[in-house]
């Protein structure tokens, strides 16, 4: 990873640190679990995508931009911390910590979930920039992250477990539980630096894409690495529609492979700088 991505990351953890919301009551751990699932660190991935884009065009605006960011990541940690419940995955590891409901109950996990899924909207709320501008972000990332994406790529993920899927229908099903939110942190990128309509639409686009190379990844780390490696729980797929399960691994890589070069072709439209910093991400993170 270059340098100026591993600042940004940097600058970025440390905010996000430092506005956890705030939840002081007499209660013995709501704060503390609160917070835990930040602390146990991540990839962040998602606020790195938006971050790259106002680094090329508006570096000014980074600080206002970590506000977004953050709110991304935490409606990010919000769906792991409900997709890791016993009702869901029943997963005992995340980020290489145990799981809130592990640590501590099911109904403090639960509870977690839809406080950060609350304070992301919080965040992008108060973050200084125009009023109009924010109301872009916050409609992206309720669009993108609610009903009619993540949310319903987790119903169609839960509902046909144990039955079997084509790949237009896995494709449908990944794009709106993993690729819509990584999409549109790309296109909130470009809505905080003024970007056009052609090029925040080219954006969310190229953003799909990636979204599914990042399913494609993580379905292959399922079935390749142990937990330990992974830092959450694997081998945990078996009767999810996955990527591994409907082509096998080796399947699988060929699509990952695919994803990667028609990728590449689209960062041809983009600006040259910002093509050169996500064709560093793809290279750090995806080969």
């Amino acid at each position: 990873m270059q340098n100026r991505s591993k600042i940004l990351l940097e600058n970025f953890e440390n905010f996000l640190q430092e506005n956890l919301p705030l939840a002081k009551s007499f209660h013995p751990m709501y704060q503390t679990a609160l917070h835990e699932m930040f602390q146990a660190g991540g990839k962040r991935f998602r606020p790195l995508i938006l971050l790259q884009v106002v680094d090329t065009y508006e570096p000014l605006l980074i600080p206002a931009a970590n506000h977004v960011a953050a709110g991304i990541e935490m409606l990010h940690t919000y769906s792991l911390i409900h997709d890791d419940l016993p009702t869901f995955d029943d997963a005992p590891l995340r980020r290489g910590k145990p799981t809130l409901h592990i640590t501590y109950d099911e109904v403090t996990a639960t509870l977690v979930g839809d406080a950060l899924n609350s304070h992301s909207f919080y965040m992008i709320a108060n973050a200084p920039l125009g009023s109009d501008i924010k109301m872009q972000l916050i409609k992206e990332l309720a669009l993108n992250g609610g009903a009619e994406g993540m949310v319903l790529g987790q119903a169609i993920d839960c509902y046909f477990e144990n039955k079997k899927l084509d790949i237009k229908e896995l494709t449908f099903l990944h794009i709106h539980k993993t690729a819509k939110l990584i999409a549109a942190s790309m296109k909130m990128g470009g809505i905080i630096v003024g970007l056009d309509h052609d090029q925040t639409n080219l954006l969310y686009d190229i953003g799909l894409k990636i979204g599914l190379l990042f399913q494609v990844q993580d379905d292959i780390i399922d079935v390749t690495l142990s937990d330990e490696e992974a830092g959450k729980t694997t081998s945990n797929d078996t009767s999810k529609n996955s990527f591994t399960n409907l082509l096998g691994t080796d399947g699988a890589i060929r699509e990952k492979e695919k994803l990667i070069h028609e990728i590449e072709i689209m960062f041809e439209r983009l600006d040259q700088k910002l093509a050169f910093k996500f064709q560093s991400m793809i290279n750090y993170y995806f080969k």
